[in-house]
């Protein structure tokens, strides 16, 4: 049946309503990347953002439900957060995407997207794959060394750490609350966030 959809060419507006930006953690599953997300998006409603989470549990239970871990699927179901960060982004939100995302040319195409209307600011969630799997208490790394999951990011399927990311955090050696000040100080550096005020 898709083939016989055609996307309708609607007005394209120009305007944003600025300050918006996307903040997309990369990292293995088990790396930390969900549990700094919920640390730093009330820190940033806090200093005034609207802030949109997109996790990438989430985005599979709804937008990409039905998908699966080929890297065609994959592929899409980034591309798809990349769109949608884009025009929340458009509209002055803070957009806070923590999903795996493996490959580094579908990241590079997510941040085409996003920058086309604000600042995508990549940060790379780091921690080894023996970590993230005593961290892992659904036992989906175990099942993987088995071969009982297939095309699993880091054991069956590779993991493409980012180039050239904005901050790397290492989550075996900070605390998400120290990872998140990090991240917090790297926003107000470029202006994105307003310096906290004094107590």
């Amino acid at each position: 049946m898709s083939e016989h959809i055609y996307g309708h060419e609607h007005p394209e507006s120009d305007r944003t309503r600025g300050g918006g930006f996307t903040l997309w953690f990369t990292g293995l599953s088990g790396s930390g990347k969900t549990t700094i997300a919920h640390v730093i998006g009330p820190l940033l409603e806090e200093r005034g953002h609207i802030v949109e989470y997109m996790d990438g549990d989430t985005i599979r239970t709804h937008l990409s439900r039905g998908l699966g871990f080929s890297k065609e699927d994959r592929d899409t179901n980034i591309e798809r957060i990349g769109w949608v960060a884009s025009r929340l982004t458009r509209h002055g939100a803070t957009v806070i995407c923590a999903a795996i995302s493996p490959y580094e040319e579908t990241r590079r195409k997510a941040r085409h997207l996003v920058e086309q209307f604000g600042p995508f600011v990549e940060v790379f969630v780091k921690a080894s794959v023996d970590e993230c799997a005593r961290r892992d208490v659904k036992g989906l790394y175990e099942k993987a060394f088995k071969g009982e999951i297939k095309e699993f990011t880091g054991v069956s399927d590779p993991y493409e750490p980012p180039l050239s990311p904005e901050l790397t955090l290492d989550t075996e050696h900070d605390s998400a609350e120290e990872d998140a000040a990090k991240v917090l100080s790297l926003l107000e550096e470029r202006q994105l966030i307003p310096a906290a005020q004094p107590a």
